[in-house]
């Protein structure tokens, strides 16, 4: 396992120890083979030597790279493999949000939930977790009425995602995406004219809105087919954890783990989904604020949890900085999760330092 100096560095070869920048951070993975782009990165970073896979043969002899007919094939199977595997996903949502949408729209009072369907299509929709990236999907919003469903939608995913992160028991992993899915639930009893308003509330009117958790409580504390867990979420979601929220201002252990852990999804989509009186927020600077709610607002380790998985990947992520220029995620500062460093035209940009930017938009990973 020879360490050789990145000048001699060749197309094909295999790092077999851990690169790291000078800040201690892991640029590139053991395995990482190298490509053009690995190299244009490790110079960025000024990375003098290191050590990769023994070649096989005569020291100078050339790497063996994948003929490009080979590369453009199996590129093109492995992007044919991610685009259905992005399709059964996309359909399995659309079908969830079509039955959440008809379910608030033809509501009566009166009559039951059709939980067992919902709770179907959602284990349908869970099936491809694997597949959801909760900072790069975002669903096509055709009506900015739909925001609600979106949401919730969004919501049990993230949830689940974020439930499983925090070890939760099996047990519960279900529960949580359908605390996820029905927090909003409440909705269903909030005047319409209310609750697609595209202008100001007044204090009555956010008085009425906050009224959604007690009415989606009494909808669910009837229903047997759903755990406590669930109901407490629809109650709970907006409470706080130092006692300021609402509509009980209870705090601390008092809030149930779901709630906490629904109030984190549903901030995050909230914020970065497209409703009827705003754009949607830059993810980044959502988890920043998701962040700063950590101190007394929201549960700290769940929030720390969320941060740092929803960030650990982004490596070679392609994104769009509020400048409108467009580069490639290099490395994430352990400390600054929010703050990754941009290579633009072989420049780094170091968010971190450059506060004045942000990424606004995640094109492809």
């Amino acid at each position: 396992m020879p360490s050789v100096l990145l000048s001699q560095v060749k197309l094909g070869d295999k790092i077999v120890q851990d690169v790291q920048t000078p800040l201690g951070g892991v640029l590139f993975h053991k395995g990482k083979v190298i490509t053009p782009r690995e190299l244009e990165i490790l110079q960025a970073f000024m990375i003098s030597s290191v050590v990769i896979e023994a070649r096989e043969g005569a020291e100078d002899e050339p790497a063996k790279i994948m003929p490009a007919e080979e590369q453009k094939k199996e590129s093109k199977q492995a992007a044919s493999m991610q685009t259905n595997q992005t399709h059964s996903m996309q359909n399995e949502y659309d079908q969830l949000f079509k039955l959440l949408k008809r379910v608030h729209n033809q509501f009566i009072t009166g009559e039951s939930l059709p939980i067992l369907e919902i709770r179907t299509k959602l284990e349908a929709l869970l099936k491809h977790i694997k597949e959801y990236n909760v900072l790069a999907f975002l669903p096509n919003i055709r009506n900015e009425h739909d925001y609600i469903f979106h949401n919730s939608v969004m919501s049990a995913m993230t949830s689940y995602q974020l439930a499983l992160w925090n070890n939760f028991a099996q047990k519960d992993l279900l529960p949580i995406a359908m605390a996820g899915l029905l927090h909003d639930i409440g909705n269903i009893k909030v005047d319409k004219n209310l609750l697609y308003k595209p202008t100001s509330l007044t204090q009555a009117e956010v008085d009425e809105m906050k009224q959604h958790t007690v009415y989606g409580y009494q909808l669910l504390k009837s229903v047997p087919a759903i755990n406590e867990g669930v109901k407490l979420a629809a109650l709970q979601h907006h409470e706080k954890v130092d006692g300021s929220g609402y509509p009980l201002g209870v705090s601390g252990e008092k809030i149930h783990p779901y709630a906490k852990i629904v109030a984190i999804a549903d901030i995050f989509h909230a914020m970065t989904l497209t409703r009827s009186y705003r754009k949607p927020i830059s993810p980044y600077l959502v988890l920043e604020q998701i962040q700063s709610e950590s101190f007394g607002k929201l549960d700290p380790l769940y929030v720390q949890t969320f941060i740092e998985k929803v960030t650990q990947f982004n490596i070679g992520t392609v994104v769009r900085l509020s400048d409108d220029r467009i580069g490639e995620i290099v490395f994430s500062d352990r400390n600054q999760l929010t703050r990754p460093w941009v290579s633009i035209n072989k420049t780094i940009v170091n968010l971190t330092t450059e506060r004045h930017l942000y990424i606004q938009e995640i094109i492809s990973r």
